[in-house]
């Protein structure tokens, strides 16, 4: 007689503000191919998220379900395997979010780095959309409503993992049970790629990303003018590795290490040009790119696919997260059918 062990649990997901780029696929996209077989994977596409700070442009946010489901399916996500979701179509999560804000202080989320780091990106100043303020809280929704024991993240994302693991804490220690589970970050190797610019994370709203569905031609001006070393003025002159973009860049996605530690020794050494550095970077992320893109073009072909796998997803999401909330509301006891109001014969109306 066999016995099966349930599969540990992770969750992950992305903002549909736009198709997924290299800072999504190394921080978390291939990763998640890797795990797929190994967990029990759940995908969310946070589009409620997403309009917290696009919330005068919801067609954007429409519009780019489509898009990064199709990233997804291009990388190697199986929805066989892997269930992919809509956030505002499980409803459970928006009312998990509501129980959850009553266990956590304003003063905590403002302490948060994450949240302060992302308010000053969006340069909001006093003008923060309260929803902004309080994703801490509905990404701590997200996890604990399928019990994920995992969440793949770049470093910058581990506060965010730790609060939610604070409010699953704080929900078990103040209604006195073991419903939820705490989760646990798990970083990527290369947690974090900058921008082709040099300046910070690669980023959407920032122009400094290179799509997972940009063409041969893209990719190759986008690289030519990518940031390198800016002491490196002549082709002799000895070069910096260190904070140099388009090594970064090949650190994360060159598979012949032996030539690129020679490449790096050239380069450092003087006598090699950031042309030749480059075009070696143009080249081996067309060959990494290329059969996604060309996946990505069959899937689109059809749509109708691609929002069946996303209905299916969704009700198969929306069936665990509503066992969750159930579970919540009777460690809360404001399950009032499955925990009839006592009648108190004192009580004087």
């Amino acid at each position: 007689m066999s016995t099966t062990t349930a599969k540990e649990v992770i969750l992950t997901g992305d903002r549909p503000t736009g198709p997924l780029h290299l800072g999504h696929y190394v921080g978390s996209l291939r990763q998640r191919v890797e795990l797929q077989n190994r967990y029990e994977q759940f995908i969310i596409i946070a589009d409620a998220q997403a309009l917290t700070d696009n919330a005068s442009n919801p067609e954007k946010i429409r519009q780019n379900i489509l898009e990064v489901t199709l990233d997804y399916l291009a990388i190697g996500i199986d929805p066989k395997i892997t269930t992919i979701f809509i956030q505002s179509l499980v409803p459970e999560l928006a009312e998990l979010t509501m129980y959850y804000l009553n266990l956590v202080s304003v003063a905590r989320l403002q302490l948060n780095p994450t949240v302060k780091d992302e308010i000053k990106q969006r340069q909001f100043g006093g003008g923060v959309p309260a929803g902004f303020f309080c994703y801490p809280v509905s990404q701590a929704a997200d996890i604990t409503a399928f019990k994920a024991n995992f969440i793949p993240v770049g470093a910058d994302q581990i506060p965010v993992i730790e609060q939610s693991a604070e409010i699953v804490r704080n929900f078990n220690r103040t209604y006195n049970c073991t419903v939820l589970v705490e989760p646990k970050a798990l970083l990527s190797n290369f947690s974090r790629l900058p921008g082709t610019d040099g300046k910070g994370k690669m980023s959407k709203s920032s122009g400094n990303a290179i799509y997972l569905c940009d063409n041969a031609d893209t990719i190759k001006n986008k690289v030519k003018s990518m940031y390198t070393d800016p002491t490196h003025l002549k082709v002799s002159d000895p070069g910096r590795i260190e904070g140099n973009a388009v090594f970064i860049y090949l650190d994360a996605f060159d598979d012949d290490k032996k030539a690129l530690s020679e490449l790096k020794e050239h380069y450092q050494r003087g006598g090699l040009a950031d042309t030749t550095v480059k075009n070696r970077l143009t080249d081996v992320l067309i060959h990494k790119l290329s059969p996604i893109a060309t996946q990505r073009k069959e899937y689109a072909k059809d749509l109708a696919q691609i929002m069946a796998i996303l209905k299916k997803g969704t009700e198969e999401a929306k069936e665990v997260a509503a066992k969750t909330l159930c579970e919540v509301k009777n460690a809360m006891q404001i399950n009032y059918f499955s925990h009839p109001i006592k009648i108190d014969p004192t009580f004087n109306s």
